[in-house]
């Protein structure tokens, strides 16, 4: 892994202000449906190459193509509403000033030259830091900063394994339990088998004891005991927030992102482990797009059954880790 050279850019992206979705979603604690206040538009000069799904191929690309290449514009009052009102919650509360140590690291020792679905992948990482700053307080928001550092879902890695060391020994133990493992646990839920398996034995979750699984970076086998696991799906829950469309959620209701996202907030609720704070309504029923022409294949990829798109993403993710030689297999350990 090469390391990027262009500290002053990326010390600029760590510092740029949120965008006006990100603001709403850290000033209400939650995502949110902002379909009557934005137009979406499509990008122009739209590169999925310089994002980090540019591996993607064939349908699974295309899919994903229409989804990444839009931007809201927003309605003059709507834009001047969010952003009065992110700056009375920061007078009030300011986002906590991310430490020094672990900038240099990441602008020194790693590379986010890879662009995220909205903006620059370390303004993904700073709005991921203070969300969870203001609405996980009990925990480091220093998680949710570093969540991908070790790879992303699809095998885009900041850092060389090796350099793990150096990072362990800017963190606590419990961050770096939860930096090691968020990947490896970002694959399992696109894999459905986790979820799947944790639904199965609702009737028994607090005989839970640990999950034994993979770290994606280089294989090595990872444990992460009960408690500290809804702790890193709530971090996950959160994660979610970044990734919905700004407006016509139920336009885009197959969308494999929005369905683990409303699978892992059920579970979380019936399992009484909801602990962050993530307001969230999910569509119920379909209705026409306000605000936002859909292309032709836009309509038709309307028209995929949810089912179908979730296979796909889960085809691709299993590519990913076969590629990357990692094992997507894991074992849940319940107490005797």
């Amino acid at each position: 892994m090469s390391t990027n050279t262009n500290t002053t850019t990326e010390n600029a992206e760590l510092n740029a202000p949120l965008n006006l979705q990100r603001q709403a979603a850290i000033t209400r604690g939650g995502a949110f449906d902002h379909a009557g206040r934005v137009q979406v538009e499509r990008m122009a000069d739209f590169d999925m190459g310089r994002t980090i799904f540019g591996g993607l191929q064939g349908l699974a690309r295309k899919i994903m193509d229409e989804k990444l290449a839009k931007e809201p514009v927003w309605d003059r009052a709507a834009s001047a509403g969010i952003e009065a009102a992110y700056a009375e919650a920061e007078s009030a509360q300011p986002a906590p000033i991310i430490d020094q140590r672990l900038i240099d690291f990441m602008v020194n020792e790693c590379d986010f030259s890879m662009e995220h679905a909205d903006g620059t992948f370390l303004e993904h990482l700073v709005f991921c830091h203070h969300y969870a700053a203001r609405h996980y307080p009990q925990h480091s928001p220093n998680v949710a900063l570093l969540h991908s550092i070790l790879g992303t879902a699809t095998n885009t890695f900041a850092m060389d394994a090796s350099k793990l060391p150096k990072l362990k020994a800017l963190l606590t133990d419990f961050e770096a339990l939860h930096v090691e493992t968020f990947p490896s646990i970002l694959r399992l839920l696109y894999n459905d088998d986790l979820l799947e398996e944790l639904e199965q034995n609702m009737h028994r979750l607090g005989e839970l004891k640990a999950l034994r699984l993979h770290r994606v970076i280089d294989n090595q086998p990872l444990t992460i005991d009960a408690d500290n696991l809804w702790i890193n799906l709530n971090f996950h829950l959160m994660h979610f927030v970044d990734f919905m469309p700004s407006a016509n959620w139920s336009t885009h209701r197959s969308d494999p992102l929005l369905q683990m996202f409303e699978r892992l907030s059920g579970l979380l609720d019936r399992a009484g482990q909801r602990q962050a704070r993530v307001e969230i309504q999910f569509p119920a029923t379909k209705a026409a797009p306000v605000g936002e022409n859909r292309s032709l294949f836009g309509r038709i990829s309307d028209g995929i059954p949810p089912a179908v798109k979730l296979s796909l993403a889960r085809k691709a993710i299993r590519k990913y880790s076969a590629l990357a030689g990692h094992d997507l297999s894991f074992q849940l350990e319940w107490k005797d």
